[in-house]
């Protein structure tokens, strides 16, 4: 495993920021970190990638321990904080340059040209930092935490400030990324979640209360199946009763109806044939979702 984290703890004083939280992200993945401001998500982050250390628990990155290697762990790790430390009085290619020079990095002009190009810095490359607008400051800061080539990418808020064309850029780089690399990710924007995530880690008051794919998650909160129709003509509800499976209908207007049954009772193709026995046109027919806000605000009541 890339990243593997095992009863971690953070306190301070009396709180208990993170709480005994374990779970492992793989190479290939794209991990959604999720949860209420003031969950943990950060203070996770920030340990492993050795900015402050855990009070008890162990992490590894790589293989490494991020309390006895710390070094090594940050060679293998790209991060972007939440708040972007940017040196605003350099310009992007200078700045991109100096931090391409700290990581020791070979044919440093030929890597900074591939990361502007990447992150579609190029017609900003010559202004200064502190003349950009957030949606380019966050493109520097992932672009510095991308010049190393790291094995783990560490991703707080990462699409924070960008305009809708910009966030479908990023995603696909973040995407690539996800294909070769271990990519851990927080976001409050679920649509980012179903866009960019293999699997989604839920964390609330300092716990991991989810860990699992968003489908799995869907499922498990929706606990029953819901088919939207609409039929050519009315129809009423002892008719459908009569639906094998069927739990309950309820009319949303004129011909238009919630079919329900158990969650494990896929009733459409029962549907299907109702409406063919009674001569009935299908105008509409779809299974309803459990969204990935739903599933979020269960979790973190």
């Amino acid at each position: 495993m890339s990243v593997k984290v095992q009863h971690l703890t953070k306190e301070y004083g009396p709180q208990k920021a993170v709480n005994d939280v374990s779970f492992e992200a793989k190479k290939g993945e794209v991990l959604g970190f999720l949860g209420p401001n003031g969950a943990g998500k950060s203070t996770t982050m920030k340990i492993l990638t050795c900015f402050i250390p855990q009070t008890a628990g162990k992490a590894e990155v790589c293989g490494y321990d991020v309390e006895k290697d710390p070094l090594e762990v940050r060679r293998r790790i790209g991060y972007l904080p939440e708040h972007n430390p940017l040196y605003t009085d350099m310009y992007v290619k200078e700045y991109l340059g100096f931090v391409a020079k700290l990581h020791k990095i070979p044919k440093v002009s030929k890597r900074v040209a591939e990361m502007i190009e990447l992150t579609g810095l190029g017609k900003e490359q010559h202004k200064l930092i502190s003349s950009l607008s957030k949606g380019y400051r966050q493109r520097v800061g992932l672009s510095q935490a991308m010049l190393h080539d790291p094995e783990v990418l560490i991703l707080d808020e990462p699409t924070s400030g960008l305009d809708p064309n910009q966030l479908v850029e990023i995603r696909s780089v973040i995407k690539h990324l996800g294909e070769e690399k271990t990519v851990i990710f927080s976001t409050h924007i679920m649509q980012e979640v179903q866009a960019l995530c293999d699997r989604v880690l839920i964390i609330n008051k300092g716990k991991i209360v989810a860990n699992d794919a968003i489908g799995q998650l869907q499922n498990r909160i929706g606990g029953e199946m819901i088919v939207t129709v609409e039929f050519s003509q009315a129809v009423n509800t002892a008719k459908l009763q009569q639906i094998r499976n069927v739990k309950r209908t309820e009319n949303l207007g004129g011909n238009r109806w919630h079919i329900i049954a158990d969650a494990d009772k896929d009733i459409r193709g029962e549907i299907f044939r109702f409406a063919v026995d009674n001569n009935l046109i299908l105008l509409e027919m779809h299974k309803e979702v459990v969204s990935v806000e739903d599933v979020f605000a269960v979790l973190t009541k």
